[in-house]
């Protein structure tokens, strides 16, 4: 059996201190169910951390729910104190990680938020990166504020104050400000604390259209909801678990296009001033009007949200729909026509259809979910048009529009790499004929790049992590938002992912990565300051058994997430990506700094290390760069000659000549060579075999002199043309 040598000794080493439990007390915490979703909120939650000084707590409340907090004053009789909610009874907002953060959050009758208490997370990066002490210091920034404050992350402007972020984890901070700037004004709005300019009621123009099913979805009069399956745990193989359409009613062109004029009539005659219609219709493997509704009760599974309010509705809030009028409208299994009866609902501003569901989990834990759609009567129907209407965005999207300056110069650095490696024939040629590899240039600068801007500046290092919740989004639940809330990471995923297919992992890992850059530019520190002559690649024999290591690393850890993310996120610990770019050395313990330093020692004296024998990412590139589309150049005489695979720093050429695509850099070193007729030993052979025939050619006589050539062809047509 081969010895492990002495350097991957070292770095096991230290990845096992590097592993040493990290003990997080909220994350991914086990929360009873009564504290999510029953009466007594406080009974599960110590509330009194967030409201002090309140004695008495009630029973959930309102809509969205919250609880009140008394004390009992100096003449024994109770005073409101303020309020207590949960963010998930409020907003849905996923941080990184695709889930919220579970935030306990107090604020007295005046609006102040006295307390904010996070009870859950399931941010990796707040594991065994950053301690989870950098979110109680963040959290802490909201006491004293006032809940309809304008907090933005970084400096603040426009009238909104700033926030210190989270370093290295900015996307968990700016989750988090929303979750609780949103929570605090939605309560403070329902009691009554802040309020708001009455609206002016809808006023329909008076067109006169009637329009096919196509027209109104493509207009938004027709919205569409749809649940697949995998969303709530139900069979995948039998479709989506509801496919809804809905639509409002009241607009005269809407209402006689679906209805007909007759339809629209009789139902309009029935309205009261203040009642809104809204058809739906669906199907799927459920009823969208729910299966425990009763005379009298209220449909559990469907209702109505406008701003803070909620409108459901009961038996005497429906009524039946037969059909409608469009000939091209979609198959529906089941239909109806839901009444909005409230003063308080407004056409003229937005509004959301919830569907309310049991979401069964991998684990087969039950759960409480609701999925929403927008709805807003299309601007022409509308005298005026919409109201100036400020929405919040998606945190992902607050993140693209700050950073777009960023954004555009990284994409500009990936297309420029993709094109200038597009160019590689032409660039190796000039190279080979100017006997100058100078392509290396332009790898060099993007190395520098990549470690200064990529790295450090934007954090932007693709890890296996990204793999593993890549992996567990397909399994469990697909969320875009979750991707796109870190744009370069994004975008770098992209590029990997086109790159990958079409030449392999090398130009990522071989260009772009910011660590392996940061161990290739320790290789060239080295050989600036004199250890040239120590700086040594592994035998290949030994090479050709340690690059396993790296594919065993990778499929341990994607197993152990199947099973646990919270172990195989300690596990990729072996990335020493985290430390050097994400949290920074200086906010770690010790055996990170050994483990880092290690690597980057030996880099000095070896080509890429880490990349070579341990990086579970490059492993989990290499497999799918099997398939790539277009590979390095070879010849016939590739299987006998070894000049390339002597130079190869990669270890990627065998003895047959061949490249093994899953180990190459693509530095492209071999390519120079390929067409360098003065350092490729069969163009060597074919230049001065031609040199001689050029030579024999011109050579006349005995007497070892050479005559031009020009000289030569006008003796000999002298000779042919004589007598």
């Amino acid at each position: 059996m081969t010895p492990i040598p002495l350097f991957l000794q070292a770095l096991l080493a230290c990845l096992l201190l590097c592993l040493a439990p990290a003990h997080a007390a909220v994350y991914d915490a086990e929360l009873p169910a009564g504290l999510l979703h029953g009466p007594d909120l406080c009974a599960h939650a110590v509330c009194a951390d967030v409201l002090p000084q309140a004695t008495r707590f009630s029973q959930r409340m309102g809509s969205p729910q919250y609880v009140r907090g008394y004390s009992q004053g100096p003449d024994g009789a109770e005073r409101l104190l303020g309020y207590v909610f949960l963010s998930t009874d409020v907003v849905d907002i996923p941080a990184y990680s695709g889930k919220p953060v579970v935030t306990l959050i107090g604020m007295d009758t005046k609006g102040i938020i006295t307390g904010v208490r996070v009870l859950k997370h399931s941010e990796p990066i707040l594991l065994a990166g950053i301690p989870e002490s950098a979110l109680l210091d963040f959290i802490r920034q909201y006491v004293g504020r006032r809940g309809d404050a304008k907090l933005e992350i970084g400096h603040g402007g426009d009238g909104s104050a700033g926030l210190d972020a989270i370093s290295g984890a900015t996307v968990t901070a700016i989750a988090e400000n929303q979750v609780i700037s949103r929570s605090a004004y939605e309560i403070g709005r329902q009691v009554g604390i802040f309020t708001q300019a009455a609206r002016p009621p809808a006023r329909f123009t008076a067109i006169d259209e009637r329009l096919d099913w196509r027209r109104l979805v493509d207009e938004g009069s027709v919205m569409r909801l749809l649940v697949p399956a995998a969303d709530v745990g139900a069979d995948r193989a039998a479709g989506p678990w509801l496919d809804l359409y809905f639509g409002y009613l009241n607009v005269p062109a809407v209402g006689q296009s679906l209805l007909g004029e007759e339809g629209y009539r009789r139902l309009m005659a029935d309205l009261g001033p203040n009642d809104h219609a809204l058809f739906v219709i669906g199907s799927g493997q459920t009823s969208f009007k729910g299966s425990g509704f009763v005379r009298g009760g209220i449909y559990d599974r469907i209702q109505v949200r406008q701003d803070a309010q909620t409108f459901t509705f009961r038996d005497t809030d429906y009524l039946n729909l037969y059909r409608l009028l469009p000939a091209d409208t979609p198959a529906y299994g089941e239909s109806g026509i839901f009444i909005v009866r409230s003063p308080n609902f407004n056409p003229a501003w937005p509004w959301t259809l919830q569907l309310l569901a049991n979401k069964r989990g991998a684990d087969g834990v039950k759960s409480f979910a609701h999925f929403d759609a927008q709805y807003w009567v299309p601007a022409r129907y509308l005298e005026g048009g919409h109201p100036n209407v400020v929405q919040a965005r998606p945190a992902w999207q607050a993140i693209w529009l700050e950073r777009w300056p960023q954004i555009a110069l990284f994409t500009a650095l990936l297309a420029a790499t993709a094109a200038l490696y597009s160019q590689r024939d032409r660039l190796v040629r000039a190279s080979s004929r100017k006997h100058k590899p100078w392509i290396s240039r332009p790898r060099t600068l993007l190395w520098l790049c990549s470690v200064a801007f990529f790295g450090f500046y934007l954090k932007a290092q693709p890890s296996v992590t990204q793999v593993m919740t890549w992996l567990h989004s397909l399994l469990h639940q697909w969320k875009w938002e979750l991707f796109l809330s870190d744009p370069f990471i994004f975008l770098f995923w992209w590029f990997i992912i086109i790159t990958v297919l079409l030449w392999g992992r090398g130009l990522f890992c071989g260009w772009l990565c910011p660590f392996g850059s940061l161990q290739q530019l320790m290789l060239k520190l080295g050989a600036a300051i004199g250890l040239q002559r120590w700086q040594r690649l592994l035998p290949k024999a030994l090479h050709d058994k340690l690059r396993w290591v790296k594919y065993g690393v990778f499929l341990v850890l994607v197993g152990v997430s199947l099973f646990s993310m919270e172990q195989a996120e300690h596990l990729a610990e072996i990335e020493p990506f985290k430390t050097t770019f994400l949290v920074g050395v200086w906010n770690r313990t010790w055996p990170f700094w050994l483990f880092v330093g290690g690597i980057l020692g030996l880099s000095l004296f070896s080509e890429r290390p880490y990349c070579k024998y341990l990086c579970p990412l490059g492993a989990g590139l290499a497999l799918p760069g099997r398939f790539r589309l277009l590979g390095l150049k070879r010849k016939a005489e590739c299987t006998s000659c070894h000049a390339c695979a002597a130079g190869c720093g990669s270890h990627a050429i065998d003895a047959q000549g061949r490249i093994d695509q899953m180990e190459c850099m693509l530095c492209l070193d071999c390519m120079v060579m390929y067409y360098d007729d003065h350092a490729c030993p069969p163009l060597v052979k074919e230049r001065k075999a031609r040199t001689a025939r050029g030579q024999a050619l011109t050579r006349i006589g005995s007497d070892g002199y050479f005559v031009p050539l020009d000289s030569l062809r006008a003796s000999l047509r002298e000779r042919k043309e004589a007598p």
